[in-house]
């Protein structure tokens, strides 16, 4: 079993910055890629930012220029930098992962619970 806990949401005013960090524990052999998503009130949890075991980043449009994504793979965790914070942003964000429990198994996906961030005044 793979366990994914998030941290680091919270209050924050707009044009603050917020860091998430997400961390994969378990039966891991390798994390294909972590991802951050968000769902707002009323809305459809959407892709925000994810990073693959290469490295290579990839956001959402609305994010682009304020968030960085970024991983440590020796402690299989992943962090989302968050600047310039807008009220637009406020949301539950979910962290998903993708590993691999034996080096020929299929990939699986994993969801941590959530992390609350809102950003008002």
């Amino acid at each position: 079993q793979v366990q994914v806990v998030e941290s680091g949401g919270g209050l924050v005013q707009p044009g603050g910055s917020l860091r998430l960090s997400c961390a994969a524990s378990g039966n891991i052999f390798s994390i294909d890629a972590m991802d951050w998503y968000r769902q707002g009130p009323g809305n459809q949890r959407d892709l925000v930012a994810s990073i693959v075991s290469g490295g290579t980043t990839n956001y959402a449009e609305p994010v682009k220029g304020r968030f960085t994504i970024s991983r440590d793979n020796a402690k299989n965790t992943a962090y989302l930098q968050m600047n310039s914070l807008k009220p637009e942003d406020t949301a539950v964000y979910y962290c998903k992962v993708i590993v691999k429990v034996q080096p020929t198994s299929p990939s699986y996906q994993y969801w941590g619970q959530g992390t609350q961030v809102t950003v008002s005044s």
